[in-house]
């Protein structure tokens, strides 16, 4: 990559309270390989405005993925994730960046910030769903504890003398269950007369990846589709390191290849001797 490449470097503010001295070795490395503007926004609002302010400036975030996500969730809400690979360097701690790391991004400030100066692009699918939110690890509906009931005690009138001589045996496991309706490609995976326990979709290849696990001994029920909907009652979801929701409708596309992020160049392995 040249070395005249003109950058936008967006530090998100949690890592240089965290971890100050990855920020200063990334942007050492950054500056010293390109023309980089540095800006250090205060919070989510002036994060956004540095980044629709960078003109023809490649954006570079620094940061966990929390700032990764919301730099894709702006540049996606005003139409501008296929303008350019979009960068970042990792920093935080290791459960923080795990979603950058799957994607390919070193954890290493150093390694990050030369595969910023130096790397590829490698294109990656986008889960969009109705309200126009964004997914880019993967998402899972999770059910909710049930809440336990009370028994009443039977003898009401000797409660006194019971509470005394008979210790109250331990509520059971809560089961955790839901009854969702679930649609792929219009595909009946789920109906609401089918408790299940979770619900994952992660996009692979251009297509998504549906699996819902019923309630009981039964075996997972798995489908590959460009759309998803789930719907019944109220559910929370995780979107990627987000919890969303109570929604009691929602469906996700995949947009195949909608992004852009740069990662290191592939190690090239030689060919064993004949």
């Amino acid at each position: 990559m040249s070395a005249h490449d003109q950058l936008l470097v967006v530090i998100d503010p949690v890592a240089r309270r965290s971890d100050g001295e990855s920020v200063r070795i990334a942007k050492d490395v950054l500056c010293a390989g390109a023309d980089a503007k540095i800006c250090l926004p205060d919070g989510p609002e002036e994060f956004a405005r540095v980044l629709a302010r960078r003109g023809s400036r490649r954006p570079v975030v620094i940061g966990d993925d929390r700032a990764l996500l919301r730099a894709v969730a702006h540049l996606h809400r005003f139409r501008e994730l296929a303008d350019g690979a979009l960068s970042v360097v990792p920093v935080g701690p290791r459960g923080s960046v795990a979603l950058a790391g799957s994607l390919g991004v070193p954890l290493s400030s150093v390694a990050a910030a030369r595969a910023v100066l130096d790397g590829v692009t490698r294109r990656l699918d986008l889960l969009v769903d109705d309200s126009d939110g964004v997914v880019v690890g993967g998402l899972r509906i999770p059910a909710a504890a049930a809440v336990p009931v009370a028994v009443p005690t039977v003898w009401d009138t000797c409660r006194s003398l019971v509470r005394t001589l008979v210790r109250p045996a331990p509520p059971g496991p809560a089961i955790r269950t839901h009854r969702l309706r679930v649609e792929a490609d219009g595909r009946l995976l789920s109906d609401l007369d089918e408790p299940v326990e979770d619900v994952t979709v992660s996009s692979r290849g251009g297509i998504a990846e549906v699996i819902v696990r019923p309630a009981g001994p039964l075996q997972p029920v798995r489908a590959r589709a460009t759309a998803v909907t789930v719907s019944g009652a109220s559910y929370h979801y995780r979107a990627d390191t987000r919890v969303s929701g109570p929604v009691h409708h929602r469906t996700w596309t995949v947009r195949a290849e909608a992004w852009s992020l740069t990662v290191p160049v592939p190690v090239q392995r030689s060919a064993p001797p004949a």
